[in-house]
């Protein structure tokens, strides 16, 4: 989502060079967007305060002699390099009191209801965006292939695009109130199997289980169609693989956002999330969900026990949204 607001810099400022300081594993994904022209590797991990550390990075980029730097997280520590770098504008919504640290502080979240708008409109300048809350445009996200890494990949891992290629994603980092039950993914693997079409099951080395969980429930003669990824691949790998799908689908996560952005036919299937706040761009997406009354709640965990919204969210509802989308 951070790439939309990426596509606006570059449109407004095409002279300009964009620099984006990021987790080492979110370089794979910056190298596909075409409007960054260098990711920097972020050291710190998640909630690592380490003010040192963070002055002598802040040391390093003054170097680079920036005019300008966007902070989208909305922690406190997160504004300290660009001002220990020297930066004169430093843009960012107002968060654990960031007063002094950004001089370009925005107020107005609640006008975006959705994360990648908040983004976006940091591109614009504050008063614009004070006064009129539409965003002029709104890019969506569009990763590279990279063809000849793609081929590669298909050799390394004894794939073939024999038959139609149909992509899961069930893993979810934030939590089991974001995963699908492991038996639906099974059923819908199966149909599509049945239908002629082969099943790659994307996701990291957590997702291991799940993906060999799905593939047990499947019939052995059909299981020689189910191809475990998950674990297999670099993030450059599963960008370019995902590019032959013909379908996806996903939990609400990283992957479900790459599907979107390689622009394949994609099912998000939402459990204790909402697509009002994150929902993928792109322009064949089904999403699919329970009206339970308790959904979205939010957490990771479900707060009653009975993780109704996945567990009532029925496979063929997922099947007729392919349908529809494949049509």
């Amino acid at each position: 989502m951070s790439q939309s607001l990426y596509i606006t810099l570059k449109k407004q400022h095409p002279e300009a060079e964009l620099h984006v300081m990021a987790p080492a594993w979110c370089c794979a994904l910056l190298e596909r967007m075409p409007e960054v022209d260098r990711a920097i590797v972020m050291p710190l991990g998640h909630g690592e305060f380490r003010l040192a550390e963070r002055y002598r990075l802040g040391r390093e980029l003054a170097k680079e002699g920036y005019d300008w730097a966007i902070v989208q997280p909305n922690s406190l520590k997160s504004a300290l390099i660009p001002l220990f770098a020297g930066i004169k504008k430093r843009t960012g919504w107002k968060g654990e009191s960031r007063y002094g640290l950004l001089n370009d502080l925005r107020s107005n979240k609640s006008d975006f209801p959705l994360m990648v708008e908040r983004y976006v409109s940091l591109a614009y300048p504050r008063a614009q965006m004070k006064d009129n809350h539409c965003l002029p445009e709104l890019p969506w996200p569009a990763l590279r292939v990279d063809l000849r890494n793609q081929r590669q990949a298909l050799t390394e891992l004894g794939l073939t695009t024999d038959r139609p290629i149909l992509s899961l994603c069930p893993g979810a980092e934030f939590g089991p109130a974001k995963r699908w039950p492991e038996q639906h993914y099974a059923e819908v693997a199966q149909q599509q199997i049945k239908q002629g079409q082969q099943v790659w099951i994307f996701g990291s080395a957590k997702d291991i289980p799940v993906a060999e969980a799905i593939r047990h429930y499947l019939p052995a003669s059909e299981q020689k169609h189910c191809h475990i990824l998950a674990g297999k691949t670099s993030l450059h790998q599963a960008i370019d693989l995902m590019a032959l799908s013909a379908a996806v689908v996903s939990n609400d996560s990283g992957l479900m956002h790459i599907a979107a952005a390689l622009q394949r036919p994609l099912v998000g299937i939402y459990g204790s999330t909402s697509p009002q706040y994150t929902p993928p761009l792109a322009e064949r997406v089904a999403v699919v969900h329970t009206d339970i009354e308790c959904r979205p709640c939010f957490k990771r965990e479900c707060p009653l026990g009975h993780l109704k919204c996945l567990k009532e969210l029925a496979p063929q509802r997922v099947l007729q949204a392919i349908s529809s989308l494949q049509g």
